[in-house]
């Protein structure tokens, strides 16, 4: 093989390429403002760790911590820390918790929230998501229409509840 296609160099890896960052706007809880801080103190001590290794031939994982670090940061950077006790209960707001009754009378609580917090299995979902962007402004007594790829579902709002952290 050629020497001209053989990269000599000092073994270090050049940077991974940063991870996407949202276009939306960076609205937080107060919960998720406190997870992305943890997160990055995780992120920081993963990568000390890394660094404190006595083998360290495989420089991929602190490639990788570097860049979540850089990730998190900017997301702090850009967060938009909401307050839900300064809302009213009278309309669906970011960080506010939404009471639903489906067609079938089951009832189902969503809480919306910033993107780096949602979690469905939680019943937390990002304010920029279909079923959140249905709800937004909505009163309770109101019936919203929540368009998905599999049809539509309608849903009446019930309460709208301060969430419990």
């Amino acid at each position: 093989m050629s020497r001209a296609f053989v990269k000599e160099g000092d073994g270090a890896l050049d940077p991974l390429p940063d991870l996407p960052l949202s276009a939306h706007p960076n609205y937080v809880t107060r919960r998720g403002l406190a997870d992305l801080q943890d997160r990055l103190r995780q992120a920081q001590g993963r990568l000390a760790d890394l660094k404190a290794r006595a083998e360290r031939l495989d420089k991929f994982p602190e490639a990788a911590a570097e860049r979540d670090i850089r990730y998190l940061e900017a997301r702090l950077r850009s967060a938009i820390p909401v307050d839900p006790a300064q809302h009213d209960l009278s309309c669906v707001a970011f960080g506010l918790c939404v009471q639903v009754c489906d067609a079938q009378g089951r009832t189902h609580t969503y809480e919306i929230t910033g993107e780096d917090e949602a979690d469905p299995a939680l019943g937390r979902i990002s304010a920029h998501a279909p079923l959140a962007r249905a709800l937004l402004g909505g009163e309770p007594g109101d019936s919203v229409t929540w368009t998905k790829p599999s049809g539509t579902t309608d849903l009446t709002i019930s309460a709208i509840l301060c969430p419990k952290d």
